[in-house]
């Protein structure tokens, strides 16, 4: 019988053929059956979703999610479901193996895409985003996926960000205690200071100071706090925008405008308190090593020293992971930014400062430190004094110096950093040589031997002794030990206090503000004398107010220096609110915050939610964060707790799961949740790349539209166009919808194909014309088991053939070892081999039919439900194959009754004889001997010796 394509039925192809009109009847059919029988609602151990029978009856408990998607009004194409397909599978299959599973999907729909179409087209961006997340959840149900559709969430709903704003307040009333390692809440601090059990900062006892400036120390400690910070300003948007929003050229990626470098007011969270955690732990995650390294060097973790260098305006304090080589500091560097600048520069240089200064914010950070590019920098016109030698050193401002690292001012060591020593070339500054380069170093270099820094043509970068680096306390003189001069050298700052050996990061605290429409508006009222107050937790959430205006106010994209103008900052009647804060003031009248989070609030604990969705009195009992988070110490004794596997995307790498991390450390402080970490295993999913077509503009074309092969070339509308392969998309493209692929093979056609093509963390190329494989593949399972006439089962009671229950049970054996890994490519390898192998018989026996559905159901749910029907096991089995358990490898049969031995003639294989699996030396040498190849080599003769490896092969030596 042949295979049919899709697209080849005829008015003779039988009623009860697998194609794609039964395909898409059979899946749209199973999938309202199991909306109608609840099959996939997971019970929780309390509250409105609560079934405590049943959730002991299901077994052990695992917690799988997807990092879920933002709902575009293009909605999903096939690229989008690979790592949604694996954890379905995954989860079905760990459904069958005794598994109580959570397992569903939620949207992360505020974001500036929706503002901005609602910008475009007058229409609110909440209409846009609902009809948006309807046609996906219409797609993602097309699937198959076996969510528990009652916990998907929202980040728009307001009962989802009620508590989104609830964390906020909390991570606002707490306070890091370095002492303890913990956060806590901030009335404790408080109490503390008003005890003395806690030193105020200047030792004033806390009843003598005023209370404005009790508000100000405290405020100083809080986890989340309002600070002046370097921001990346973008006036075309007319709103801050996170570092992952801009692009590696320093434009927005949406809109394409600058975007500058500013000091603006903004709310900060204080993530630098948990960064050794952040680091330390994750050593308690079963992450890749890949992803560990980009956290670790996204913090950047330094070992250094403060050093304080007295000036005019104050001691400026630099951080060095070299403090050893303080005796060659000739001058000070300040960024631009520095607060200091102003106060230190000489009346001749104001002007020439303030141009500079001008250029540097229109330069992007990957530019100012682009090191082949020529330095700049303007001498302020101060000295400092370098305290190891006590020598007056020029202060210059120049922008390869971030005011984002460090203390934005860096000590100048000419001699042993090639930056510095261009730069003190350029402006003829002094070099002073503070280490012996070896001689092969100068040999290098063609010039001999020498201290005197003029002939150096650029820095030395390396260990090697000291030189010129004593005083009368200090010398470091022919120590060529970094190590031991460091240690020195810190040991004599301190004693002098004139510094202190510390630690140093590249991660800054957490940007938090943004100056648009569609977000959550920030749970905080400002009183009279603009001290921040969270508003009580009975009158959360703070909903968004309704408006037709919601683009922030924009500017001439160069206008560097303009400030921002939130769309709520219009709407006064929203903004001027009175309220009793409960704090003894009474009713006063207050101005609501009009900035809103960043995009990332939603996803920071949207896992929480998922297990507790309909809790109106908490984000999620405790009970149920225990049961689906808490620590498994049946694991092993440090398991952190968290989701029992997390999938999603490599470029979340950092900053999702960082900030994620850090919000949920925080409630772990608090006593919130029982989880050291919310995500215990980290997959990443590869991604599904599609051919692009560029036109002779080099502009990209629609792929669909484009005609030709690689041998007779592609042209669009009768244009050559030129091909490459990139990650499938709106921006390239060439995305294939699913929606096709259901029409023209169905869902279950789409799924195979998808875990089919690969590794699930390996990156493939889409192609259409290749599904159509794993499309017959189904059809000759069906026809295996379904007579394409009558619709009957032709499965049969007689027993099956040793040779098929051995297959079966070696592929049973892989599956499920290849299911456990999310090798899911290979377990479908052994699959398709099983039933060509049973397509060979004269008829399906019922004991390969029933085994090979289940193993099956994990992979294409709703064929196999359906066959699994026409077996009639459905009544058996409360009419769905989702709880069977999963077949298990008889061991029996997974042993050979013969193996193969290979004969080796003097040192050489020449012949292979099949011996009983348990035969003994002795029977092994008579068939040897008697091998036709052997009696040939041996002439009549007998063998000068015949050696049996037990198992493995047979040695004669003639």
């Amino acid at each position: 019988m042949s295979d049919e394509s899709p697209t080849s039925a005829t008015p003779d192809t039988p009623v009860h053929r697998y194609n794609a009109e039964l395909a898409q009847s059979i899946e749209v059919g199973w999938q309202d059956w199991w909306d109608e029988h609840g099959t996939f609602e997971t019970p929780n151990p309390v509250g409105p979703l609560a079934d405590p029978d049943e959730v002991a009856a299901r077994g052990e408990k695992l917690f799988v999610q997807d990092m879920f998607p933002y709902p575009s009004g293009v909605g999903l194409h096939v690229g989008h479901p690979l790592g949604f397909i694996g954890t379905d599978v995954f989860s079905r299959y760990k459904r069958m193996t005794g598994h109580n599973v959570l397992y569903t999907m939620g949207f992360d729909a505020f974001g500036l895409p929706a503002e901005q179409f609602a910008v475009q087209t007058g229409t609110h961006p909440a209409i846009t985003t609902d009809a948006n997340i309807a046609n996906m959840r219409r797609q993602l149900r097309r699937l198959g996926l076996s969510h528990d559709v009652r916990r998907s969430i929202s980040t728009t709903d307001p009962d989802y960000y009620r508590w989104t704003q609830w964390i906020f307040s909390q991570i606002f009333n707490a306070w890091y205690d370095d002492e303890r390692a913990t956060a806590r809440p901030i009335d404790e601090l408080i109490a503390e200071f008003e005890s003395g059990e806690r030193a105020t900062p200047d030792g004033r006892a806390w009843a003598d100071i005023p209370v404005a400036e009790q508000h100000q120390i405290v405020d100083d400690h809080r986890l989340a706090y309002v600070s002046d910070a370097p921001v990346n300003w973008c006036p075309g948007l007319g709103t801050v925008v996170a570092n992952e929003e801009v692009t590696a050229d320093g434009r927005s990626d949406r809109g394409n405008f600058p975007v500058f470098k500013r000091n603006m007011r903004q709310w900060m969270m204080r993530i630098t308190k948990y960064a050794d955690r952040l680091i330390d732990d994750l050593e308690l995650l079963d992450w890749t090593d890949a992803i560990k390294a980009m956290q670790r060097n996204w913090i950047g973790r330094s070992q250094g020293a403060k050093v304080d260098f007295a000036s005019p305006a104050g001691d400026i304090t630099v951080f060095t992971t070299r403090p050893d080589t303080l005796f060659g500091a000739s001058f000070m560097v300040l960024s631009p930014e520095h607060p200091f600048v102003d106060e230190l520069a000489d009346a001749g240089q104001t002007d020439a400062i303030a141009a500079y200064r001008g250029q540097a914010a229109a330069k992007k950070d990957f530019e100012r430190q682009d090191d082949t590019r020529e330095k700049t920098g303007v001498f302020t016109g101060a000295y400092a004094t370098n305290p190891v030698n006590g020598e007056q050193i020029p202060i210059w401002i120049a922008d390869y110096v971030l005011m984002g690292y460090g203390t934005g001012a860096i000590m100048a060591v000419p001699s042993g950093d090639e930056r510095d020593f261009e730069f003190a070339r350029k402006f003829d500054l002094p070099i002073p040589a503070i280490q012996q380069p070896p001689a092969a170093w100068f040999e290098e270099h063609g010039i001999e031997p020498t201290l005197d820094t003029s002939v150096w043509p650029t820095a030395y970068i390396g260990d090697a002794p000291y030189v010129q680096s004593a005083n009368d306390e200090l010398d470091l003189n022919g120590i060529d030990n970094k190590a031991e001069g460091i240690e020195k050298m810190n040991a004599w700052l301190e004693a002098k206090g004139a510094g202190e050996a510390t630690i140093n990061y590249k991660l800054r605290d957490w940007l938090f503000s943004r100056q648009r429409y569609w977000g959550e508006p920030f749970p905080i009222v400002y009183d009279d004398e603009g001290r921040p107050h969270t508003i009580p937790d009975e009158l959360l959430p703070v909903e968004l107010p309704e408006t037709d205006q919601f683009s922030p106010r924009t500017f001439e994209p160069d206008d560097a220096m303009s400030n921002p103008e939130s769309p709520l900052d219009r709407l006064q009647d929203w903004v001027n609110i009175e309220l009793d804060l409960g704090d003894g003031r009474g009713v006063q009248t207050y101005r609501r915050d009009t900035n809103v989070m960043p995009q990332w609030a939603g996803s920071c604990w949207y896992q929480l939610r998922y297990i507790d969705p309909t809790n109106d009195e908490r984000f999620c009992a405790r009970e149920n964060e225990e049961y689906w988070m808490g620590p498994r110490t049946d694991v092993r004794p440090d398991h952190p707790g968290g989701i029992d596997l997390y999938v999603g995307g490599v470029e979340h790498a950092v900053l999702h799961l960082l900030y994620a991390r850090f919000w949920h450390k925080v409630l772990f402080d608090l006593g919130h949740v029982s989880s050291v970490e919310p995500y215990a295993r980290l997959f990443n999913q590869g991604y599904i790349q599609a051919a692009a077509f560029k036109d002779e503009r080099e502009i990209y074309v629609e792929a669909t539209e484009v005609e030709g092969d690689a041998d007779s070339g592609f042209t669009y509308h009768g244009e050559p166009v030129t091909r490459e392969w990139g990650k499938m998309g709106k921006s390239l493209k060439n995305a294939v919808s699913p929606d096709e692929m259901y029409e023209a093979y169905g869902a279950d056609t789409l799924r195979l194909y998808e875990m089919a093509m690969g590794p699930l963390d390996a990156s493939r190329p889409w192609e259409t014309r290749d599904v159509v494989g794993m499309y017959r593949f189904l059809q000759r399972l069906w026809r295996n088991m379904v007579d394409e006439e009558s619709g009957e089962c032709i499965v049969t009671d007689e027993p099956a053939d040793t040779d098929t229950l051995k297959l079966l049970h070696r592929t049973i054996d892989t599956v499920r070892t290849e299911m456990d890994a999310l090798r899911f490519n290979t377990a479908i390898a052994k699959l398709i081999e099983l039933n060509n192998a049973v397509t060979k018989l004269d008829s399906m026996p019922r004991e390969i039919a029933e085994p090979m559905v289940t193993m099956l159901a994990p992979l294409v749910p709703h064929i196999a439900e359906e066959l699994w029907k026409r077996l009639g096991r459905s009544a058996d089995s409360d009419g769905t194959v989702t709880y069977v358990e999963f077949p298990v490898a008889d061991p029996a049969m997974l042993v050979d009754d013969t193996i193969e031995m290979p004969i080796q003639i003097n040192g050489k294989v020449r012949s292979k004889i099949e011996v009983a699996a348990d035969a003994g030396n002795d029977d092994v040498e008579a068939a040897a001997l008697a091998d036709a190849k052997v009696v040939e080599a041996l002439a009549g003769g007998e063998p000068k010796k015949l050696i049996v490896v037990p198992g493995r092969m047979i040695n004669v030596v003639v």
